[in-house]
C-alpha cells in the first residue's frame, strides 16, 4: 500500500485544516489506518486512527473534541478534519496503515507511512 498525505499549511490559532491520506495499491479497505504527528525535537505521537469500516475511531486527549477522522472506503482515501487549531499542534503529520484489526497509539504497529504533510499554526 502506498500513502500520500496531504492538505497541511499554515493557518492562524483556532483555525481549520483538512488533511487527507490517498492510498493506492493494495485492499485499503482492509487496513486500519492512522494519523500520527511529529513536532521538531519531540517524537511522533498518534492523533487519530480508524477501524477498516469506520465504525470505530480514537483519538487521544489532547484532541478529542477537536479532530475529526473518516475514510471513504470507494475512494481509498482517509481524511483528518482539524478544527480550533493550537500553536502546540504544529508538526508533520503523517498517515500510516496496518492490517492489524485494531487500532494501535504506537507508531512500530503500522506497516505503511505516507511522505508526511506540515502543519503550522501560528499564535
Amino acid at each position: 500500500v502506498q500513502l500520500q498525505a496531504s492538505g497541511g499549511g499554515l493557518v492562524q490559532a483556532g483555525g481549520s485544516l483538512r488533511l487527507s491520506c490517498a492510498a493506492s495499491g493494495g485492499t485499503f479497505s482492509s487496513y486500519t489506518v492512522s494519523w500520527f504527528r511529529q513536532a521538531p525535537g519531540k517524537e511522533r505521537e498518534f492523533v487519530a486512527g480508524i477501524n477498516w469500516s469506520g465504525a470505530n475511531t480514537y483519538y487521544p486527549d489532547s484532541v478529542k473534541g477537536r479532530f475529526t477522522i473518516s475514510r471513504t472506503n470507494a475512494e481509498n482515501t482517509v481524511s483528518l478534519q482539524m478544527n480550533s487549531l493550537k500553536p502546540e499542534d504544529t508538526a508533520a503529520y503523517y498517515c500510516a496503515a496496518t492490517s492489524r484489526f485494531l487500532v494501535a497509539t504506537v507508531d512500530y504497529e503500522y506497516d505503511y507511512w505516507g511522505q508526511g504533510t506540515h502543519v503550522t499554526v501560528s499564535s
